[in-house]
């Protein structure tokens, strides 16, 4: 087998695998950057004119790992998607979300590659995109070369329709984690990947440089989280939650409307926005088509969700004495979790919790590294404060533990181990504690735009 990172910048962004299986060429996901704008932020797609494709599979539907799709379909028009039903589902509204975001940014930051592509292009795009079921083996032929590949997709938790995908290809059996967590989530099972031996595994290392003993039992954070909101609330103060629009805005939700039905939260409004709460409504179809999830929208109505007020003012607090659950979950510039985190830091009786993955190049990662009393600028929206807030964070990641995901490895006992999706410390340490458990085993830490041969 031949593989060729294509992320141009390595480390986590525009993921993007190109895999040659004798005569076959498949492309596994094919994400945006999101440290990067235009063309910059897609993948390297030049490798992909040199032959067509003969399939491109999407392990799940996080702008990273599908955020450059469509552009990629437009320059491979026979080319088939593959994805899981559940992500089928949710494609198209990420990307027409995407598509929204970019044209909006060429207006305010006259970027000129932007949009990459159109919500009418999404459209034209939609009917070469396939849904498959979980743990129903696929038969795939190459175009015009007569190879054929066998496909299995496996619940890989992370978010709703994630998946480890299983590729057969003459005898040969190769494993790709994509993002996954064996941890079950409150509306979504942890991952459930076959055991035994793969001739090759392709993984995921994204908490490879987090610590096992520093990660905390998932219940105990959730409990701790509404122990904070109740005396952010208490102290007369606002509690914000920035939150990723896919899966952990709906788990938020589900944990809050336990936590309120067992008495266990204070009362207070809760108003929440963004793409997340579009979602709302597709995670409810999952959960009935697919039973694959635990999701009702009826969570909405019973914790009483307010919509945002239309127009925030940077720099101002609202002074509702409220919970706002708002996208994006990183903070990123002119989202309206950043826009109300301006106005909410320079005030002690507020909180800012964060309960995912920051990029420390993003605000909300910088935030994370200030210091108390320290001043924090928010560049985009004008305001320049002092910390004053108290900024907590919550280990509810939707990434595997490192020693779990090292289990896993070991276990399949694997001829090579290609590292992917992760920044160079946390690959570091997995390549090292591979190399002392499985000696016999060929790992590989892929340069972008280097073929290697598996």
């Amino acid at each position: 087998m031949k593989l060729t990172d294509l992320n141009r910048e390595g480390g986590i962004g525009a993921n993007c695998l190109l895999l040659e299986l004798g005569g076959l060429r498949i492309l596994v996901d094919c994400g945006l950057n999101p440290k990067q704008v235009g063309r910059a932020a897609t993948p390297d797609l030049a490798r992909l004119r040199e032959q067509p494709l003969d399939l491109i599979i999407i392990t799940h539907c996080h702008l990273d790992h599908i955020g450059s799709l469509p552009v990629a379909m437009r320059e491979q028009p026979e080319v088939p998607v593959i994805m899981t039903s559940s992500s089928r589902l949710l494609i198209e509204r990420m990307l027409r979300n995407s598509a929204s975001v970019m044209k909006r940014q060429k207006e305010e930051e006259n970027i000129p590659d932007y949009p990459l592509f159109s919500h009418g292009e999404i459209e034209r795009l939609r009917g070469r995109m396939t849904g498959l079921a979980f743990a129903h083996p696929k038969r795939f032929r190459g175009r015009g070369r007569g190879e054929e590949v066998e496909i299995i997709f496996h619940p890989a938790g992370h978010v709703a329709g994630a998946a480890g995908v299983e590729l057969v290809h003459k005898h040969r059996h190769i494993f790709i984690t994509g993002d996954v967590l064996f941890e079950d989530q409150r509306t979504i099972p942890g991952a459930k990947f076959p055991s035994g031996h793969f001739d090759t595994l392709i993984m995921e290392t994204t908490r490879g440089d987090t610590d096992s003993l520093d990660a905390a039992n998932r219940g105990d954070e959730f409990a701790r989280l509404v122990k904070s909101i109740n005396d952010a609330i208490q102290r007369g103060g606002s509690f914000l939650i920035p939150v990723f629009a896919l899966g952990r805005m709906q788990e938020i939700l589900t944990v809050i409307n336990d936590a309120r039905k067992f008495g266990r939260l204070v009362d207070c409004p809760i108003y929440a926005s963004g793409l997340g709460m579009d979602l709302v409504d597709y995670f409810d179809e999952i959960a009935r088509k697919t039973q694959h999830i635990q999701f009702s929208r009826s969570i909405v109505k019973e914790l009483g969700i307010r919509p945002l007020p239309r127009k925030l003012e940077a720099g101002k607090d609202p002074q509702q004495n409220a919970l706002y659950i708002l996208s994006s979950g990183m903070m990123v510039e002119k989202t309206p979790s950043h826009t109300l985190a301006s106005g909410m830091l320079g005030h002690a009786r507020n909180t800012i919790g964060f309960v995912g993955y920051c990029d420390p190049d993003t605000p909300g990662g910088q935030l994370l590294a200030t210091k108390p009393g320290d001043s924090f600028l928010f560049e985009k929206a004008g305001v320049k404060t002092k910390v004053k807030a108290r900024v907590e964070r919550f280990e509810l990641s939707g990434h595997a533990d490192r020693d779990h995901l090292l289990q896993f490895a070991v276990q399949a006992a694997p001829r090579a181990i290609v590292l992917t999706h992760g920044d160079q410390p946390a690959r570091d340490w997995f390549a090292q504690q591979l190399a002392e458990q499985l000696p016999k085993t060929k790992v590989l830490d892929p340069q972008p735009g280097k073929e290697y041969q598996v």
